[in-house]
């Protein structure tokens, strides 16, 4: 197809690709552990902050993604009897999320596959690699995000009718 030459090229559709690939892949390696990457990411956050749970709203922050996703995460996670919400003691309106004793023990190998996979991508591409390949795509996120913006605007401000007015008789 001719768009493909243009696909190869562009930035935000070789992100996506890669995005895409990257979670089918995380998928195959953490499925002996039952948890998809975020889920993965929620119980290492946890077991993080042992000490006095974590609220949702702090994870969806954390994460930069929305409370809906964060509260279909933990309704998975819960369902697994690994994460248990309790009423936070300091506003009773939230909650914080401690780990179940099967969600330490499955918290505590995903932190060993997570690690493990970032010393490898350390070891091969560099730690100056992963950083400059880190600051390519938030410049091409940057420039988006700039490029969004302008488009907002534009749809705030009114159309201009260019056409002629039409005469009707």
């Amino acid at each position: 197809m001719r768009i493909e030459s243009f696909l190869r090229q562009s930035p935000v559709f070789q992100i996506g690709v890669s995005a895409r690939r990257l979670d089918a892949m995380l998928t195959r390696i953490l499925r002996r552990e039952g948890v998809t990457f975020f889920e993965a990411l929620v119980l290492a956050a946890i077991f993080f902050e042992k000490k006095r749970g974590i609220k949702p709203s702090e994870l969806a922050k954390t994460f930069h993604t929305t409370r809906g996703n964060v509260s279909h995460c933990i309704s998975s996670l819960e369902a697994k009897g690994l994460v248990r919400r309790r009423v936070d003691p300091e506003d009773a309106r939230a909650f914080q999320l401690t780990l179940q004793p099967a969600g330490k023990k499955r918290a505590t190998r995903v932190v060993g596959i997570l690690h493990l996979m970032q010393g490898q991508f350390e070891q091969i591409v560099g730690t100056s690699g992963l950083e400059s390949m880190l600051a390519r795509m938030f410049a091409v996120e940057s420039l988006c995000s700039g490029l969004a913006r302008s488009a907002d605007e534009a749809d705030k401000r009114p159309e201009i009718n260019t056409e002629a007015p039409s005469i009707r008789e």
